[in-house]
């Protein structure tokens, strides 16, 4: 089919970091053309990276902590009315030391760490229904290898 049929959908594809320490996840207040929002660390996949590049580089920017993907909560599909929608591949991990003199991507207001409830009172303030989503099934245990995932050497041909 031509890329221009309308019944061909095609999402954007989107990384998300679901970053919990203490009981008490790592989240960005960003500013968006619908006001200030909550979200986990989260972007869009870049050319030329791997899905775990990218979640990696967008913990980074956002959050100014370098984060280590080590196993996937799992992904999303998700449309917003018009909108293209979103594939969303949420991953667990590490996250290191606050990055000396980092500043915070552009658009991203502060990091907060907020527990569960927290984040759940907030819900009409979330970036889109995949926020608290990504945080229950952490919670409830929801975790894959990351081996599931796998990157062809193409991909690196888009850089």
């Amino acid at each position: 089919m031509p890329a221009t049929d309308p019944t061909v959908w095609t999402p954007a594809t989107t990384v998300a970091a679901v970053i919990e320490r203490d009981g008490r996840f790592l989240m960005v207040e960003e500013r968006t053309r619908d006001g200030l929002r909550l979200n986990q660390p989260a972007g869009h996949l870049d050319a030329g990276e791997s899905l775990l590049e990218a979640c990696a580089r967008e913990a980074r920017e956002e959050t100014g902590h370098d984060f280590t993907p080590t196993q996937l909560v799992g992904v999303y599909l998700w449309r917003n009315g018009a909108a293209p929608g979103y594939l969303r591949f949420a991953f667990a991990g590490a996250l290191g030391a606050a990055i000396a003199g980092h500043t915070l991507e552009a658009g991203i207001v502060r990091t907060l760490w907020l527990g569960p409830d927290e984040i759940e009172r907030q819900a009409p303030r979330h970036r889109s229904p995949l926020v608290m989503r990504c945080i229950d099934d952490y919670l409830r245990g929801q975790r894959y290898p990351i081996d599931l995932l796998y990157t062809h050497p193409d991909v690196r041909r888009a850089r």
